[in-house]
């Protein structure tokens, strides 16, 4: 169950699944669907699926539910994979990735699930 406590409204440029990562887009007010730990995480798209050019709720900030991409225990830091979806966090030595928060719960690829949004960088 999500509990958000900043939800901000943007456009997205092109075509986004619900409960993805979101990075800022190319332009002012536009969002982007996340595509790699290193993209500038800021949110997660709410619960609807969002056309090129339509207008779209992101949370910034509280509990959202999210959609993960792998094996991911609570607690851990989580970041995004190439679709947007949440994996765990796991920078190799020396090197940077972006987090969206942390997993709320224990949870599988495919699985919607509540994740704490707190945007960060994370060194390996």
């Amino acid at each position: 169950m999500s509990n958000p406590t900043l939800i901000k409204n943007y456009t997205s440029p092109a075509a986004a699944s619900p409960y993805r990562i979101a990075k800022p887009g190319a332009n002012d007010g536009e969002v982007a669907q996340a595509a790699a730990a290193t993209d500038y995480l800021m949110g997660v798209y709410e619960s609807l699926p969002v056309a090129a050019g339509e207008r779209c709720d992101i949370v910034k900030a509280g509990i959202a539910d999210v959609e993960y991409g792998g094996a991911v225990t609570r607690g851990k830091p989580i970041t995004s994979d190439a679709n947007g979806k949440a994996v765990e966090a796991a920078p190799a030595a020396g090197a940077n990735v972006r987090i969206i928060g942390f997993a709320e719960v224990s949870a599988v690829a495919g699985d919607i699930g509540p994740a704490l949004i707190a945007p960060g960088l994370m060194q390996g």
